[in-house]
C-alpha cells in the first residue's frame, strides 16, 4: 500500500511539472518583434504605383524571356529586356555610385557603393526569365502583354519574378533620385535562366563574385515563400513566410535487369514484379519525419504567440507534442512535404512486346530532400526499404539541401527583412520556413551564411495554381507593395545594427 502511495504520488508530481511547463511555455514563449512605423500612402517618400510606374512593369511582362530547358532560353528577348531596363531606369545606369555590367551575355549585376565600407554588403536577387505558356487560349487575358483587369497585373512573370526584378529597379531608381545615398553597399543580381536551373547565369554571378573576393556578405534575398491569408489554423492573421532553407533534390534511376524469353516460359518473378514490389514499398513506407530539425520547428515557434488557444499551447509546447504535429502534418501532401524528404515515382519503363518477358524493367524516382539530411542517408534507407540487391539504384542528378540560415532574435538579416515585410503588411506575422521548390541561392551559398527566400507576394487562395499556371497575376496594390518593401528594406539595411525600422518621416 505504502509502494502504491509512492508510485501515485510520483505520477502526480510528474504530471503537475509537465502541465506547469506547458502553461508557462503557453503564455511565455514570445520571439522579437520590433515596433515599426507603417507605410502609408500619404508618407513624403512613399512609391506610388502611377500610370507610369505601372507602364515599366507592363512593358517587362511584353519581353517573352522564356526558358525552355537548360541553356535553352530566348536570347532575343532577353537582349530586348536588358535594352528596355537599360533605357527606363536612367538615374541607375547614370550613378556614380553604381557600377553596372551584364554577365554571362544576359544576366545582370549591380554594385551600389556605401558610405560605410565597414559594413559589409548584402545583395538582392531576382531573375529576368518566366516558365513557358502552355496554351495561352486558357489565358483570360494575353499572357505577355501586361494588361489590367479589375485590379490585376495579367501576365507570364507578374509573380514569378518579374515583379521583384522591376520591384527593386523601380526603389532603387527613386532612391538615387531622392538624392539619398546608401550607407551600406550592396548589389543586385538578376539571373537570366533561373527556371532551368541558373547554370549561365547565377552561377556565372557567384563565380565572379567569389574571384572578387566577396564573402562574409551580411544577408542575401532571393524570391521564395509568400504572404497567406486564413491558411494556417489558429491565426487570423496574413502569415508571412520568410525561407531559411530550401529542399535539395535527387533523380534515381532503379533498374532490373531480366533476359527476353517467350512469355510461355516465364521465370517465376518478372524483372516488372521485382521492380513494381520495389516501388510500392518506396510509397508504402515514405522517408522518416524530419520535424524538429528543420525550419518548420522554427516556423511554428515564431507563430505560436500569435495563434489562438488551443493552438497556441501545442505550438509552444513541441517538445511535448510534437509527434502529434508531425503526425498531423503527414496527412496532406502540402504539409507532409514540410517535415520529410518526399517520394515521387515519375515514370515506370519496361516490356517490348505482349508476349514477351520484358528483358529489363527501369523506374524514376524523385526526391526532395528535407534540410536535416543528406542524399546519401536518403539512397541508404530506399536500399533498406527496397532490400532486394536486384534492383540497381543510379544517380542520375543530385543537388543536396541548403543549409538553415539563422532566424534569431538577434540574426540582422532576418529582422531586418521581417521588420521591412511588417511595415508594408503591418498586420502580418512573420515565420521562417523551408521553401520546397529552388531557387538561384544555391550558387551563392559560399558568399554568406544567411540566405533568405521571400517574394512579397499576396498570395490569394484562388491564385495559388496561377504560380507556373494559366492566368498569372498581381494586383496593382500587391505590385506598389512590393515596389515599397525593396525601399524600405534598403532604408533598413542601411543601420549597422538592429534598431527601430526606418520611419517615413526621415530625410
Amino acid at each position: 500500500m505504502k509502494l502504491l502511495a509512492t508510485i501515485v504520488l510520483s505520477f502526480a508530481a510528474v504530471f503537475c511539472t509537465v502541465l506547469l511547463v506547458i502553461v508557462v511555455r503557453t503564455f511565455t514563449l514570445t520571439v522579437r518583434s520590433d515596433g515599426v512605423k507603417q507605410c502609408e500612402k500619404l508618407d513624403h517618400d512613399f512609391i506610388p504605383a502611377t500610370e507610369e510606374v505601372l507602364e515599366r512593369f507592363r512593358k517587362a511582362i511584353r519581353f517573352q524571356t522564356v526558358s525552355q530547358e537548360l541553356h535553352v532560353y530566348n536570347r532575343p528577348e532577353l537582349e530586348r529586356l536588358l535594352d528596355f531596363i537599360h533605357s527606363d531606369y536612367p538615374t541607375i545606369h547614370s550613378s556614380s555610385l553604381v557600377e553596372h555590367e551584364v554577365v554571362g551575355n544576359y544576366s545582370l549585376l549591380y554594385s551600389i557603393k556605401g558610405s560605410n565600407s565597414a559594413l559589409q554588403p548584402y545583395i538582392l536577387m531576382a531573375h529576368l526569365d518566366v516558365v513557358p505558356v502552355a496554351d495561352p487560349d486558357k489565358w483570360e487575358a494575353p499572357p505577355f502583354e501586361g494588361e489590367i483587369r479589375n485590379g490585376f497585373i495579367y501576365g507570364r512573370g507578374t509573380i514569378d519574378f518579374k515583379q521583384g526584378v522591376i520591384g527593386i529597379l523601380e526603389a532603387l531608381e527613386y532612391l538615387l533620385a531622392s538624392g539619398r545615398k546608401p550607407v551600406r553597399g550592396f548589389y543586385v543580381a538578376f539571373g537570366h535562366d533561373e527556371e532551368v536551373s541558373g547554370q549561365d547565369g547565377a552561377r556565372a554571378i557567384g563565380d565572379l563574385l567569389m574571384k572578387r573576393g566577396v564573402h562574409g556578405v551580411e544577408f542575401i534575398l532571393d524570391e521564395g515563400l509568400t504572404i497567406v491569408n486564413n491558411v494556417i489554423p489558429g491565426i487570423d492573421r496574413p502569415v508571412a513566410m520568410v525561407g531559411s532553407s530550401e529542399k535539395g533534390q535527387v533523380f534515381l534511376e532503379l533498374l532490373v535487369k531480366g533476359t527476353p524469353s517467350h512469355s510461355s516460359m516465364p521465370e517465376p518473378e518478372s524483372p516488372i514484379g521485382i521492380l513494381a514490389n520495389a516501388v510500392a514499398r518506396l510509397e508504402k513506407y515514405p522517408q522518416p519525419s524530419m520535424f524538429g530539425y528543420g525550419p518548420e520547428k522554427d516556423t511554428f515557434e515564431h507563430l505560436a504567440p500569435e495563434m489562438k488557444l488551443p493552438f497556441r499551447m501545442v505550438m509552444t509546447n513541441l517538445w511535448l507534442f510534437g509527434p502529434v504535429v508531425s503526425w498531423i502534418l503527414s496527412l496532406k501532401p502540402v504539409t507532409n512535404a514540410i517535415i520529410r524528404t518526399v517520394t515521387a515515382v515519375t515514370m515506370f519503363q519496361a516490356g517490348v512486346k505482349i508476349n514477351v518477358n520484358a528483358p529489363d524493367a527501369r523506374a524514376y524516382v524523385n526526391h526532395r530532400i528535407h534540410p536535416a539530411q543528406s542524399i546519401e542517408q536518403v539512397i541508404e534507407y530506399d536500399r533498406q526499404i527496397i532490400n532486394d540487391d536486384r534492383v540497381q539504384i543510379t544517380v542520375l542528378y543530385r543537388q543536396e539541401a541548403l543549409p538553415i540560415s539563422p532566424s534569431g532574435d538577434n540574426d540582422f538579416g532576418y529582422q531586418t527583412i521581417k521588420n521591412s515585410i511588417r511595415q508594408v503588411w503591418t498586420e502580418s506575422v512573420v515565420a521562417p520556413g523551408t521553401l520546397i521548390g529552388n531557387t538561384d541561392t544555391k550558387h551563392y551559398t559560399k558568399l554568406s551564411n544567411n540566405i533568405y527566400r521571400f517574394s512579397p507576394t499576396f498570395m490569394f487562395q484562388e491564385d495559388v495554381p496561377r504560380f507556373h499556371g494559366n492566368n498569372e497575376r498581381i494586383s496593382i496594390k500587391n505590385y506598389e507593395q512590393a515596389i515599397n518593401f525593396y525601399y524600405h528594406l534598403m532604408r533598413n539595411s542601411d543601420k549597422e545594427k538592429l534598431t527601430p525600422s526606418h520611419s517615413h518621416g526621415e530625410l
